[in-house]
């Protein structure tokens, strides 16, 4: 058997993507919020979600951590893009690149076993996320596409945002993309920032990048993703935050009330959140810092916050359906705070 004929056995079934359209899970929902345990602290979270979409004065920015787009949960993104209940995004690179990027491409994640031998899938140039797989040839194309796109752009210190928009612009050239969350946030001016940019496949793409062109090369800068996070609070005021797990998007989401403090603007603490993670605060805390231990630090309110502790491929689709399913979101009008970083520069208060 040859390694194609063997790599073709295992990248056989497609992951698809969860349509919270399709089922109403409003009722089931609400019956969990009369009983106890996780399944109220879900109900509640999924109240809140609600609540901060119907609050007119609100902006909602929505975090992306571990590995959400490979495991089925892009339309769902997607879907609350197109009914304007998310605003911007903080994410890991390896959502917005390895994962929703790589699918824009053409290409997909596909059911694996998660018992299966590493060492075999890597002769088979075969990269496993728990059980689902990714072809490696193409991953090392969706590498070589970012080196790509900063090979074509002026020299310069970008946020990610902006090379962001600039892989949106390049798949919309081409006539890839469409249901992607990185063409369809840029196409609704939702801008996507990803502070540690290059902890992902795109890292590969600008390192390749900046050897060949070490005079006059593309960087990206996430001073200026906190800076442009920040501003996005100062314009706002009012603001939530819906977290799926933990780590740096939701630390620096959570940071922009006491930067732009720091700044001399008085701006409140985020008036809602919800945190959907596994991670618990025995360890320390580490990325299961509560939201109440967030209070502490002036970030969060305490009135209306709520932990769901649940693997968030199941707690997501609940909540994120319930909110879309109550249909809060029917009127509300886009934010599109693309258009913020598209004036000059702001000046600090103080």
């Amino acid at each position: 058997m040859t390694r194609s004929v063997a790599k073709q056995q295992h990248l056989q079934t497609v992951v698809e993507h969860l349509d919270i359209k399709q089922v109403d899970v409003v009722p089931l929902v609400e019956m969990m919020g009369r009983t106890a345990f996780s399944a109220r602290d879900l109900a509640r979270a999924g109240r809140i979600v609600d609540m901060m979409v119907r609050d007119e004065t609100c902006g909602i920015i929505l975090t992306l951590a571990g590995s959400v787009v490979s495991a089925g949960q892009r339309q769902v993104i997607v879907d609350l893009l197109e009914a304007n209940m998310v605003d911007a995004i903080v994410a890991t690179g390896a959502n917005i690149v390895d994962q929703d990027f790589f699918e824009a491409l053409g290409f997909r994640h596909y059911q694996g076993d998660k018992r299966m031998d590493d060492n075999a899938l890597r002769e088979l140039m075969i990269d496993r996320i728990y059980d689902t797989y990714i072809d490696e040839d193409e991953l090392r194309r969706c590498d070589d596409t970012v080196r790509e796109i900063a090979d074509a752009m002026p020299a310069g210190a970008y946020s990610s945002r902006e090379f962001i928009a600039e892989m949106a612009r390049w798949l919309q050239r081409r006539g890839l993309g469409e249901g992607s969350i990185v063409r369809t946030a840029y196409e609704r001016e939702v801008p996507i920032f990803v502070p540690a940019f290059s902890d992902c496949s795109a890292g590969f793409g600008l390192v390749h990048h900046q050897v060949h062109h070490p005079d006059a090369h593309v960087a990206i800068d996430s001073v200026k993703d906190f800076r442009e996070l920040t501003e996005i609070k100062v314009h706002q005021g009012t603001t939530g935050i819906l977290m799926l797990g933990g780590g740096v998007p939701k630390n620096f989401v959570q940071d922009i009330v006491v930067s732009a403090e720091f700044l001399g603007h008085e701006v409140d603490m985020h008036a809602y959140a919800v945190q959907l993670t596994v991670a618990d605060e025995r360890d320390g805390a580490l990325s299961g810092s509560t939201l109440r231990e967030a209070s502490s630090w002036g970030k969060v309110d305490t009135v209306h916050e709520q932990m769901v502790y649940g693997e968030l491929t199941v707690t997501f689709p609940l909540v994120a359906g319930y909110a879309w399913h109550q249909r809060g979101w029917e009127g509300r009008a886009p934010r599109r705070y693309q258009r913020l970083f598209e004036r000059p520069e702001p000046v600090a208060a103080g």
